[in-house]
């Protein structure tokens, strides 16, 4: 099958739908690859980089279209690029299907087969490798910083110079999504005070593993939504959220805003009153402006000074770092290619049973299969309560717990029979004994009080220094001279020569072990 790769058409848009890394791993596959001329040239992929890796470069969208099987794309559709597809095409990309019904309408008059890649299920982990969302995401919210710096007359982190004393930067991002996340660990690694919230307080601890501090709304509500996305909160925590929004503002330098759900109009969080009580100089980068903004003042796809706060709404966020976003987006698509060719002879099953394939489809040979029902989920392991703790018993009519009683008679006859070896055994023995006890004892310690995570790599390392022992089978085989004592029996010297071989083993196969252990854990 022939995979086509087309010029986006949508103004500013610099991104194409694979790169020339990636056509290399296609016709792997078994796919033949086209690629329209100068599709990537904003992307800053040439037509013979694409062509030494393996694709046909094809002039003009017309032919294009009319000789591919799957097309590849990043925007949706236009109108014109619908009327130039063939019957049963198969076309794979955003498509939005709730806010494009027109287009949806269109796309199954033509019997095509459309994949939407916003419509994956992204609460399947085995889907997280073709999630396109999570990936333009993540870009988005680094270039948000990026544009904030470059309108931010300082710099992000402090410094102290003969010049004078700088002090850092103070960024407030609201929403800790995927842009979110991003966005703070891209503010934070640029030395700036970070600032963080979200309606779902289980992001708390990624913030704050990403430099960042949450600020909690003081109001209880759970705002997880599902999807990866928030909910709409009720009016009782907006007030509050506001609240804390206000306070924000007059404090900090910078506001990054991510809020935003899918086909709704993006929820007003930053208020005219906010931005006119923000210090001269401050800016508000608003990620949301694609769906009107999160700020009251965003104009979309502007830069505009309102109070002396400037207000950047770009709606082409990605564009702005088209080669890494045109790379990432690649690896997704290639990712479902791979699910859709796992025979890797370069011909596509659409298989409905695959709940990952099965949401993305939205539409199958001409007829909508969107929405797609709920994947099913593996079920929850239930929960295991804990096993009671047994209820002491009495020990005879004392009262005492029988594990104690048990102790103390364990312990009598360990002290009955050191009684008896100490009155009976000769003295020579009651030296050797005394140092055995002993080694037991210290070895005991030594060993069980170790955590129980470092038991592999220090376990060998036990063995190995336990190998001392080899030191008594040594002296026992020694000559009288060396040793002190007479000439030991032939089975005595038999035993500790054995001894010596095994210890020998252990003695080197644990220092052997840990060494490969240690390997492991070196980069």
């Amino acid at each position: 099958m022939r995979i086509g790769i087309p010029a986006e058409t949508h103004a500013g848009e610099k991104r194409v739908a694979t790169v020339p890394e990636i056509v290399e791993k296609l016709v792997k596959l078994g796919f033949n690859v086209a690629v329209e001329s100068g599709a990537g040239d904003a992307a800053n992929f040439s037509d013979e980089a694409y062509r030494t890796a393996g694709a046909e470069i094809v002039e003009g969208a017309a032919k294009l279209w009319a000789e591919s099987d799957i097309v590849f794309k990043v925007t949706v559709p236009t109108s014109a690029e619908v009327e130039l597809m063939h019957a049963g095409i198969t076309l794979i990309g955003f498509i939005w299907p709730a806010q494009n019904p027109e287009l949806m309408q269109q796309l199954a008059a033509k019997k095509a087969t459309v994949l939407a890649i916003d419509a994956l299920p992204r609460m399947l982990s085995r889907a997280q490798k073709m999630d396109a969302l999570t990936s333009q995401a993540g870009v988005a919210g680094y270039r948000a910083v990026i544009e904030a710096a470059n309108v931010f007359g300082r710099f992000f982190n402090g410094q102290i110079t003969a010049a004078g004393k700088v002090p850092p930067a103070k960024v407030f991002i609201a929403g800790a999504g995927v842009a979110g996340l991003a966005a703070i660990g891209t503010a934070a690694g640029l030395g700036a005070i970070v600032r963080a919230n979200d309606t779902r307080a289980e992001v708390a601890d990624q913030v704050k593993s990403l430099g960042g501090e949450f600020v909690k709304v003081e109001y209880e509500e759970e705002g997880g939504g599902g999807g990866g996305y928030a909910k709409v909160m009720s009016e009782g925590f907006q007030q509050a959220q506001r609240e804390m929004y206000a306070r924000q503002a007059r404090e900090v330098d910078i506001i990054i805003t991510t809020a935003l759900i899918p086909g709704r109009p993006a929820p007003r969080l930053i208020t005219a009153e906010m931005v006119q009580s923000m210090r001269p100089g401050s800016d508000i980068v608003d990620m949301a402006a694609e769906r009107g903004g999160n700020c009251e003042l965003t104009e979309p796809g502007q830069v505009v000074v309102k109070h002396g706060v400037t207000i950047v709404g770009y709606t082409d966020l990605n564009s702005r770092l088209a080669r890494q976003s045109s790379t990432l987006y690649a690896n997704n698509l290639f990712r479902l290619t791979e699910e859709l060719c796992k025979t890797k002879d370069g011909i596509i099953n659409v298989n409905m049973e695959d709940d990952a394939i099965r949401g993305l489809t939205v539409i199958k040979d001409g007829e909508i299969t969107w929405p797609a029902p709920a994947p099913q989920l593996p079920a929850a392991k239930p929960a295991v309560s804990p096993a009671p703790a047994p209820a002491a018993k009495g020990h005879g009519g004392g009262g005492k717990p029988a594990s104690a009683g048990k102790t103390a008679v364990l312990f009598g006859a360990i002290a009955l029979l050191f009684l008896l070896i100490g009155a009976y055994a000769p003295p020579a023995f009651l030296g050797h004994f005394t140092v055995f006890v002993l080694a037991c004892f210290v070895g005991y310690m030594v060993v069980w009080n170790v955590t129980p995570a470092l038991h592999t790599p220090l376990m060998s390392v036990t063995n190995a220094i336990s190998s001392i022992i080899a030191i008594g089978a040594l002296v026992q085989i020694s000559p009288p001279m060396l040793s002190g004592m007479d000439r030991p029996d032939e089975w005595i010297r038999a035993l500790a020569v054995a001894g010596i071989a095994l210890t020998a083993v252990n003695m080197f196969g644990g220092f052997a072990v840990t060494r490969r252990m240690l390997a492991m854990f070196r980069k």
